[in-house]
C-alpha cells in the first residue's frame, strides 16, 4: 500500500515538474507585440527638394515611436533670399508634426501654401523611408 502512495506522489511530482519546465521555457507571445508597436526604424533620414537650380534637404530624426526633429540641411543664402518663406514654413509645420506625430491635418497660412505643401511632401517621403515594413518582417 505504501508503494502505491509513493508511486502516486512521484507521478504527481513528475507531472508538476514537466508543467513547470514547459511554462518556464516556452517562448512568450508578448515579445511579438512589442515589435508591432514600433512605427519607425530609428535614424536620420533626408529627402531632397529642388528649387530651380538649388537643392536643399529636409532632414527628419526619428526613434522607434516618435518623430524627434525636422530641419533643413544644405540651406544656402541664395535659397533663403529667393524663397524667404521656406524657413518659417518649415518651423510652423515641424512644430505641428512633432506635436501631433502625424502629417495629417496640418494647417498652414495661405501666403505660403505652395512652399508648405512641398515641405510636407518631402517630410511624408522621409517618413515612408523610416516606417517599418510589416510585410517584410513576417
Amino acid at each position: 500500500m505504501k508503494e502505491l502512495i509513493y508511486t502516486a506522489i512521484f507521478v504527481g511530482l513528475g507531472i508538476l515538474l514537466i508543467m513547470l519546465l514547459l511554462f518556464m521555457f516556452l517562448p512568450k507571445k508578448e515579445k511579438d507585440k512589442s515589435v508591432e508597436t514600433m512605427k519607425y526604424v530609428a535614424g536620420v533620414y533626408t529627402s531632397s527638394i529642388l528649387f530651380h537650380d538649388s537643392t536643399l534637404d529636409v532632414q527628419v530624426i526619428v526613434d522607434e515611436n516618435r518623430i524627434n526633429s525636422i530641419s533643413l540641411v544644405n540651406l544656402n543664402e541664395t535659397v533663403t533670399t529667393m524663397y524667404p518663406l521656406v524657413e518659417p514654413a518649415l518651423e510652423e509645420v515641424s512644430d505641428q508634426i512633432i506635436k501631433t506625430q502625424s502629417v495629417e491635418n496640418i494647417s498652414y497660412q495661405a501666403d505660403n501654401q505652395y512652399t508648405t505643401i512641398m515641405l510636407l511632401n518631402a517630410v511624408e517621403n522621409v517618413l515612408e523611408k523610416a516606417e517599418i515594413d510589416a510585410a517584410a518582417e513576417e
